[in-house]
């Protein structure tokens, strides 16, 4: 848990202390008072988060304020204040949650089992929950970028990438298995810059269009990857746009 939300406990709880307290030591039922007010607390600050992640990517980080994100909450300032104290911690907390998330994403797209499937077939098992999770999360590429963003997310974030290339490069390995190790890590490394920029594209773009910018970045990389694989059974051949 993040300082942010370590501060939340007594704004949140503070009220009914000292009357739960007593009725816990007399045995009545306001002992389960706490877990409630623990839940509306936990709540309020998905509510919270959830309106910080629309205000950062309407308005970007530097330009977004506590009391902006109050507005699109539908709470006053001051409630906002009893759960965070600026608008740091709230984009740390809500750094934190879309980290987590992003780990659980690519761990599960870039497994080792997908080595044994065709090479068109792994690439839609790979991007298709990647590019998902950037399309769902929009905060998430707004927090991960900008000179005025908190250095905890930014280092994180980097940690984050350098992990993220090396399973790239480990599924790139199972199908590259005689190439030596400096070439497998350049070609992941250019697989990994296509897939970045791609995205890139891919977010600005909604619908149809949205639908076609994946069809091209599953095409390029496909055309890039298939001659260094070059093994016809173990693949097929692009889908049709």
């Amino acid at each position: 848990m993040s300082e942010a939300r370590a501060t939340k406990g007594a704004a949140a709880d503070g009220a009914d202390g000292g009357s739960t307290a007593a009725a816990a030591a007399d045995g009545t039922p306001g002992s389960a008072r706490p877990r409630r007010r623990q839940a509306r607390g936990e709540a309020r600050i998905a509510q919270l988060l959830r309106a910080a992640a629309s205000v950062f990517c309407t308005s970007g980080y530097t330009a977004s304020s506590t009391n902006a994100i109050a507005r699109e909450a539908g709470v006053s300032p001051g409630t906002l204040y009893q759960f965070f104290p600026n608008k740091e911690a709230i984009a740390v907390e809500l750094g934190d949650q879309l980290l987590n998330r992003w780990r659980d994403t690519y761990g599960a797209a870039l497994t080792q089992s997908h080595v044994e499937l065709p090479l068109d077939r792994m690439l839609d098992a790979v991007l298709d929950p990647l590019i998902a999770f950037n399309c769902e999360n929009p905060a998430f590429s707004v927090l991960m970028h900008g000179s005025e963003i908190p250095g905890r997310i930014t280092e994180e974030h980097d940690t984050l990438h350098a992990t993220m290339l090396t399973r790239v490069e480990s599924v790139l390995a199972g199908y590259l298995p005689d190439v030596p190790a400096g070439q497998v890590h350049r070609i992941a490394d250019m697989t990994f810059m296509l897939f970045k920029a791609g995205l890139d594209l891919i977010m600005a773009h909604e619908g149809e269009e949205r639908a076609a910018y994946i069809q091209e970045l599953k095409t390029i990389m496909f055309r890039y990857l298939d001659p260094l694989v070059g093994d016809e059974v173990r693949h097929g051949t692009p889908h049709a746009p």
